[in-house]
């Protein structure tokens, strides 16, 4: 058996692909975009070449860094299945249609500027009709009940409480009459995040491959984190004046809404006007009202006291940029929950033009802040920052809130690992910067005694 790192490996987080090899079988598992800038997107080439034998994909969760790479499949000419839980299905579907009208708007954008300079045209990545090819291959599993993937390797799925729908997955391979199993921890999220369930770990491997994102620290403690969130909207409101959320549209959007739902029915705070100003986390948000039985206990027992959305009776979703833009017009306290979760574009760019600088203003920074993007500029306290071009001065009030990930820190992966450690797997550490990586290698050796490899991209482990 032979497994090829196509991807979020050499202290690259994104690109998160595998290609599994017995004999003639070949299985990918995960097809994921390369993101963060010119050099990592310049990675965003087909997983296999042209007229390679494919046999099944899998996907562990249905993130643009896990699933972004699968229109190009269909480029290749692969027609075979797409293998997902029903939400991962329904998340990527939803990513991979956004990521095609992306491509397409990008591309005609580069386009005009390219024919006035008399130069080429380009082409998008992938287009529509290629991303709805792909989709259409995807085939429903259940959780914790193997399926046979291709002729010699079955495939189970396991909750990973990453995202609606995530899961780690094992493959069961028979070669020359022995058995062994490979684990693929997908995206782990930390325990005892409201609405999702805790990851559910495996209990052999002879080979595991774990994310590493934080592997060097733990987040803070999420219950001080929405005290945190809640004294920060207390103090908003009763300045009067706008709370921006720059927020990502899946799952960071779904917890504020669940969080400032509570926070009505527990009489935190008076109910006031909030904005969902995202098509997509409007489509994500149905998405999780469609797979309720993904819930935790908790969130369960929540709603079933009464319908969240009678608590959400001033929530209004804003799916139009004509909607969008009347929020301007709103007088006094709202709280807008708008993408992008780094304001390096979509409709939170606007709300700060208009916002920015005001020092009624309240910024809610809820997610991790990539350098030189403009969220980094307002948390770390620019004076003047530009937005369209034009200087902006920042007075409004900025809070930093470090508890909202939805990766495990340091401790959670150490715990989903301990499970399996008893078996003396051999450990393989992707899907995380250098220095994560190396730290948590050490935690490993510690804790379990277990050796550990640290791959650089294209590596090919024999097994």
């Amino acid at each position: 058996m032979k497994i090829t790192i196509i991807g979020a490996a050499g202290g690259e987080v994104t690109g998160s692909a595998y290609m599994i090899q017995i004999g003639s079988k070949r299985v990918l598992v995960d097809c994921g975009m390369f993101q963060g800038g010119k050099k990592s997107e310049s990675l965003n080439r087909p997983p296999v070449r042209p007229n390679s034998r494919l046999d099944a994909v899998l996907l562990t969760h249905g993130h643009l860094d896990h699933t972004g790479r699968l229109p190009l499949l269909t480029q290749l000419g692969y027609s075979g299945p797409v293998f997902a839980t029903p939400a991962t299905i329904d998340m990527s579907a939803l990513i991979i249609r956004d990521s095609a009208k992306i491509q397409s708007q990008d591309s005609e954008r580069r386009n005009r500027r390219l024919e006035r300079e008399g130069k080429p045209l380009c082409e998008p990545l992938y287009k529509a009709a290629e991303a709805e090819q792909i989709i259409s291959q995807m085939k429903s599993v259940p959780y914790a009940k193997p399926v046979l993937v291709a002729e010699g390797i079955q495939a189970t799925w396991a909750e990973a409480g990453h995202m609606l729908g995530s899961t780690s997955i094992k493959l069961t391979v028979e070669e020359d009459g022995r058995q062994k199993s490979v684990i693929f921890s997908g995206d782990l999220g930390p325990k005892g995040i409201p609405i999702l369930r805790d990851f559910e770990p495996f209990q052999h491997a002879d080979l595991v491959f774990l994310e590493s994102t934080y592997g060097d620290r733990d987040h803070r403690p999420f219950v001080d984190t929405v005290e945190e969130f809640v004294r920060a909207v207390q103090e908003a409101v009763a300045s009067g004046g706008k709370i921006l959320v720059p927020t990502f549209a899946i799952g960071r959007a779904q917890l504020l809404i669940g969080l400032l739902g509570w926070m009505f029915r527990r009489k935190r705070v008076a109910p006031f006007p909030i904005f969902l100003d995202s098509p997509m986390a409007i489509e994500a948000t149905k998405i999780y009202t469609k797979h309720r039985e993904l819930f935790d206990d908790d969130m369960k027992r929540f709603i079933s006291e009464h319908p969240l959305r009678d608590d959400l009776i001033t929530l209004k979703v804003t799916a139009t940029a004509n909607e969008s833009k009347k929020i301007n017009q709103h007088k006094g306290s709202c709280l807008i929950l708008a993408g992008a979760g780094m304001c390096n574009a979509g409709r939170i760019v606007d709300h700060l033009k208009h916002n920015l600088w005001r020092e009624e203003t309240h910024i809610l920074f809820v997610g991790y802040q990539g350098q030189n993007s403009l969220g980094r500029r307002i948390v770390d306290r620019q004076t003047v920052v530009r937005i369209h071009g034009d200087p902006v001065v920042v007075r409004a009030q900025v809070h930093t809130l470090g508890g909202f990930s939805a990766h495990a820190g340091q401790k959670d992966l150490l715990d989903w690992l301990s499970a399996i450690a008893p078996s003396k797997p051999q450990v393989i550490l992707t899907h995380g910067e250098d220095g994560p990586r190396n730290i948590l290698a050490r935690q490993i050796q510690k804790h379990f005694g277990l050796k550990t490899l640290i791959p650089q991209m294209g590596d090919v482990i024999d097994f």
